[in-house]
């Protein structure tokens, strides 16, 4: 059920209150004393977490930057009371997978890059590096745009250091996943030396393995670090899947997650809600998609990781419409991966679900455009040989019955159908289906 006019309005008045009240909250700090802004900033905080993304950029604009940096030189907003702030700001932006560039155009930015360079030289000497390390927070979070090699080398390894303490009390967990939060949406056009960060990465992965100490969010964002440096590195695979083990890790976190999340009431109703963990399912599937798109090695555990994807893919359908696209993304890329067994695919019962999906009268063209891609190269992937006799003779049997099912349930025909709606699906496209499946 859709939400009613009713609904949609009284949300349209709560967002407008809330954006009012945070500007006026904001214009008062000027006139507070330390310990009212303090308390005021706190109430914003709490404000941004209800945000949506039109509230947020209408909000966090050039101007409201600019007007920060104007009240730290005035010094009537001390550096300090600016990035708790400003920390919060980038978290939930980054959380939140909000693009708002308004920061990069700010003088704020500027400034906030120079101060980076400058306090970096200062603790060379006086060895403190608090203010560092908030700032290079604030920075990764907010910033949108290209960081420069000089920046880069300072704000890395600062992130790391903190992203590498280990207590487990909930003060610490919470600076190492905000830490780990500002390094995975450091963009992956950056070239990173691995002498930078990887000893570090693994030593946080492999430590949390054997001893639980991270939060989901957080085991998911130091994945979601590596996994950004892979895109220009594909050496690294060997580290991701055999050495930490990806695809066990991811099946399990999806698994416990999914077991975590009330799947059947509508996303925008849950008031108790668990979107944190939605939130964190979401960014594993995001990474499992690059993941499945560009792997090669086979070490076994990615039928594991499909049967999770299956069940979330399940439990999303009705519900939750981007974590579905997401399974249908992740699970399409794996079967144009000539790397990726079939078998795994097959499985897991990801070929009987997309079937379903193919019958469905209500498909967005998005997730026909993936199933089709999904369903055109099975054909192709079944032909393929096993080098054992008796694993041949599983496959056969395998492939005689998934040619069965797909007769059964009319693909041949739904792909059919689609000629001329679907703009990829060409006549050719029909013959050399047919021609295939007659051939397996």
């Amino acid at each position: 059920m859709s939400l009613s006019e009713d609904d949609k309005c009284e949300k349209g008045v709560q967002a407008m209150t809330r954006t009012k009240k945070f500007s006026k909250l904001f214009c008062e700090l000027e006139g507070c004393r330390e310990d009212e802004q303090k308390q005021k900033i706190k109430e914003m905080n709490e404000m941004i977490n209800e945000m949506n993304e039109g509230e947020f950029k209408s909000v966090f604009t050039v101007e409201l930057f600019d007007k920060i940096l104007q009240m730290i030189e005035e010094k009537t907003l001390s550096l300090e009371r600016a990035t708790l702030l400003l920390k919060h700001v980038g978290y939930c932006k980054k959380l939140k997978c909000f693009f708002c560039y308004s920061f990069d155009k700010s003088s704020l930015s500027r400034r906030m890059r120079e101060k980076i360079i400058d306090e970096n030289e200062k603790i060379k000497v006086e060895k403190d590096e608090m203010l560092l390390i908030e700032l290079c927070e604030c920075f990764a979070w907010l910033n949108e745009d290209f960081i420069s090699k000089e920046l880069f080398s300072v704000i890395v390894p600062r992130l790391l250091k903190v992203a590498s303490k280990k207590d487990e009390n909930e003060e610490t967990q919470k600076e190492v996943e905000m830490a780990l939060l500002a390094l995975s949406h450091i963009s992956t056009c950056y070239e990173m030396k691995r002498e930078l960060y990887l000893k570090e990465i693994k030593e946080i992965i492999e430590y949390h393995q054997e001893h639980r100490n991270l939060t989901r969010l957080a085991y998911q964002t130091v994945w979601k670090f590596l996994m950004s440096r892979f895109f220009n590195d594909d050496s690294l695979e060997e580290v991701i899947a055999d050495e930490l083990h990806f695809a066990r890790e991811a099946a399990k976190e999806l698994k416990e997650l999914g077991n975590s999340v009330d799947w059947k009431r509508k996303e925008e109703r849950r008031k108790e809600t668990k979107v944190k963990e939605v939130s964190v399912i979401k960014r594993w599937l995001d990474v499992i998609s690059e993941f499945t798109f560009s792997c090669t090695l086979r070490n076994g555990e990615l039928e594991g990781l499909f049967c999770s994807l299956v069940q979330v893919f399940k439990a999303s359908r009705d519900n939750y419409p981007d974590a579905f696209r997401r399974c249908i993304n992740s699970l399409r890329n794996a079967s144009e991966n000539k790397d990726v067994k079939i078998d795994d695919l097959l499985k897991s019962g990801t070929v009987g679900l997309y079937m379903e999906e193919m019958k469905q009268s209500t498909l967005e063209d998005g997730i026909i455009s993936d199933c089709l891609h999904f369903f055109m190269s099975i054909p192709e992937r079944l032909k393929e040989k096993t080098n054992e006799e008796s694993e041949e003779v599983k496959r056969k049997e395998m492939k005689r019955e998934i040619l069965e099912k797909m007769e059964e349930e009319g693909y041949e025909d739904i792909i059919a159908s689609l000629y001329g709606f679907i703009s990829f699906v060409k006549e050719n496209d029909i013959v050399n289906y047919q021609e295939t499946l007659l051939n397996i």
